[in-house]
């Protein structure tokens, strides 16, 4: 069984360093790494690594504000009781969806203004990305949060009675969603290297498209037995609709690029 240290990693009187913090940085950290070696190995121009350095500024950027634009908005009611609440990092509510879609916006713009091929970059970053969120989904562990129903399972993970939505009060241990979303990113990045890189590489937006569509098959399973979805609509959580739209979404725009 699971059971988390809390969500303070380090507590003196003048500030205070959270474990979600420290794993969204090593996560950004490890994933730009990534793509900077990958771009190495197959592009091996100084120009495109200078690129990807001044892009990842801008996509983190974009990333951490769509993040958390998209998951207020999905909270608004609570939020526009607890205005002060809304730059509270520290609490977690970063969605991986919106970090996406603020990434991609930011990436997009970028890209424009410095007149760059947008899909070569997005395939570089469709590598980084798997692992830097099988990274990031461990700050849900510390902050106990984005777990699914309970479970007597040995890998089950405790959730303090605080964090327990209503009706499972009185249950201690529950699926630890983080957890499967985790390994499963690790075997994107695998189905996408080993595969898809070394038979389409030359195919510019295959990978991200791929990434999408892996990452979206991945997300609908450990969003089905979550039971902290903060938005459903006609008792869908709206994650998994959305994953159902960028499944449909990327598979034309595949067909698109093959038939192109």
């Amino acid at each position: 069984m699971f059971v988390s240290p809390g969500a303070v990693a380090i507590q003196t009187p003048f500030f205070t360093i959270y474990w979600y913090g420290i794993i969204l940085a090593l996560a950004f950290v490890f994933g730009q790494f990534i793509v900077l070696k990958i771009a190495k190995k197959e592009y091996n121009d100084t120009q495109i690594q200078e690129n990807l350095y001044e892009l990842a500024f801008w996509t983190l950027l974009g990333g951490i504000f769509g993040a958390r634009l998209y998951y207020v908005i999905l909270s608004l009611d609570y939020y526009c009781l607890h205005i002060n609440e809304i730059f509270f990092f520290q609490q977690g509510g970063l969605s991986i969806h919106g970090a996406i879609i603020g990434g991609l916006i930011s990436g997009i713009v970028f890209c424009k203004i410095k007149q760059l091929n947008f899909a070569k970059y997005a395939d570089l970053y469709a590598l980084g990305l798997p692992l830097a969120q099988a990274i990031g989904r461990w700050g849900n562990f510390f902050n106990s949060e984005a777990f699914g129903l309970p479970t007597n399972l040995p890998w089950g993970v405790f959730i303090p009675v605080n964090n327990r939505p209503f009706l499972y009060e009185f249950n201690e241990f529950f699926h630890p969603t983080f957890l499967y979303e985790s390994i499963w990113n690790i075997f994107v990045f695998l189905i996408l290297y080993f595969v898809i890189k070394k038979y389409f590489f030359q195919k510019k937006g295959v990978l991200f498209f791929s990434y999408l569509i892996l990452y979206s098959i991945g997300r609908i399973f450990t969003e089905s037995i979550r039971i902290d979805s903060v938005l459903n609509i006609a008792g869908i959580p709206i994650a998994i609709l959305v994953c159902i739209f960028t499944i449909i979404f990327s598979a034309f725009c595949l067909l698109f690029i093959f038939k192109k």
